[in-house]
């Protein structure tokens, strides 16, 4: 057993080292901060969307914004498309590839940030709420794992991270999500 959980953080620590040595991904990381502190600055809101696991990281990050992540501030306007009401709805009434197309059509307007969270980059759904967010006028921002999927190329600022397992991929994103959410509170609210 301890011969696993050793090779497994070994594994994590290996694809952190590898993000971390990535200059164009830490730019990336940047710019997906510098977006969203813009975004509330300029009295925005940011949307975010992921299936499974990376649905639970979009409402983790939301909450971060919504409620308090290590210092108290005022709170950050933030929606995961987590809503069963929505997602069941949308999905009977026009299939599941529109659940969250639909939520962004409705709910995101110029100014705002979309990022969609998406460990292939190809999940249909995943695809549609990126084109809503930019035919909305909204800024979109993609966290990708492996080699993009369809999403590559598709949105303002992207980041894809190392790895070849969904749960390693997902570990990445919320590391940088977390981070994202340090350096927008620095930026609007000091240190």
């Amino acid at each position: 057993m301890s011969d696993l959980i050793q090779a497994a953080l070994a594994d994590a620590a290996d694809l952190l080292d590898r993000l971390r040595a990535d200059p164009a991904t830490l730019a990336a990381c940047e710019r997906l901060a510098g977006a969203l502190g813009a975004c509330f600055r300029a009295g925005g809101k940011v949307l975010v969307c992921g299936n499974g696991g990376s649905s639970c990281d979009a409402a983790h990050f939301a909450e971060e914004l919504t409620g308090r992540f290590r210092n108290d501030r005022p709170p950050l306007p933030a929606i995961a498309c987590t809503d069963v009401g929505h997602i069941t709805c949308t999905a009977n009434d026009y299939g599941f590839d529109e659940v969250f197309a639909r939520w962004v059509a409705a709910l995101g307007r110029k100014g705002d940030l979309l990022i969609v969270l998406s460990t292939s980059g190809n999940s249909e759904n995943i695809v549609r709420a990126a084109a809503a967010g930019a035919a909305a006028g909204m800024t979109t921002a993609a966290l990708l794992g492996r080699d993009g999927g369809r999403l590559k190329g598709s949105c303002a600022i992207e980041i894809i991270v190392p790895g070849e397992t969904s749960d390693r991929i997902q570990e990445l994103h919320m590391l940088i999500l977390h981070t994202t959410v340090q350096a927008v509170e620095a930026a609007l609210f000091g240190r």
